[in-house]
């Protein structure tokens, strides 16, 4: 499979055309109407420092919709107790630069380079950027980003400096999206964290029909409020 080299110009080949491990194209840059393409055709930059910036569409995709996501009856306890207080685009900069700065086992870095948090802080500013926080009093101690377009929620990286913070930021998310009809969640690829909230790997063909159809409905712009009377579990 040919690897495509971007140019000035805002356009992506198919993502069909990735090669087995999910590399599409290099080059281009982030800004905001090149990343909302991107999403809209199913594809994402993951960067790699030291390299040309890298965009992948792989195959499978771990996907997760909200209809059918699976709360644990731990995590169950843990949101009855109120622990944690979640709130919707109150700390964005902070998000992403704790999602960008916490070590990860078995990852000598991270992706989230400088020109990705700025390229996502902007698209928070225009509006398709969210932030979910978990905070403990004053202290926010999880949290997740992500890029919404349609009735699709594209999560891209959580943090926790408590046990189930981002379970419960994630959880009153998954909860809110469903209220809003946002039902698709892109969770890109696999890992047990998110397999064990139900989300499952479907064939890149499947992801992106089903993609086109949610990118078509009307995008809920920011910021974000979570319902007041929003009920996470019964």
């Amino acid at each position: 499979m040919p690897v495509f080299a971007l140019t000035q110009e805002i356009f992506f080949p198919s993502p069909e055309l990735a090669s087995p491990e999910g590399l599409l194209a290099v080059g281009g840059d982030l800004q905001p109407e090149r990343l909302l393409l991107a999403y809209a055709s199913g594809i994402f930059p993951w960067p790699v420092e030291g390299m040309p910036l890298l965009w992948h569409s792989p195959d499978p995709r771990m996907v997760l919709t909200t209809g059918t996501a699976k709360i644990s009856r731990s995590l169950r306890k843990t949101l009855r107790q109120g622990i944690f207080r979640v709130t919707l685009d109150q700390a964005f900069d902070e998000v992403i630069t704790a999602c960008a700065s916490i070590h990860r086992p078995r990852q000598g870095g991270t992706w989230i380079i400088e020109e990705m948090l700025e390229a996502y802080k902007n698209l928070h500013v225009l509006g398709f950027a969210h932030s979910i926080e978990a905070w403990r009093g004053s202290d926010l101690v999880g949290g997740l980003y992500g890029v919404s377009l349609g009735t699709v929620f594209y999560g891209e990286s959580m943090f926790a400096r408590e046990t189930d913070a981002s379970k419960v930021a994630f959880a009153t998310l998954l909860r809110q999206l469903e209220v809003w009809g946002i039902h698709l969640i892109d969770c890109q690829v696999y890992t047990p964290h998110l397999a064990s909230f139900g989300a499952t790997e479907w064939p890149r063909r499947r992801f992106l029909a089903e993609l086109r159809g949610c990118i078509r409905q009307p995008t809920r712009s920011g910021p974000w409020e979570f319902d007041k009377d929003l009920v996470v579990v019964e």
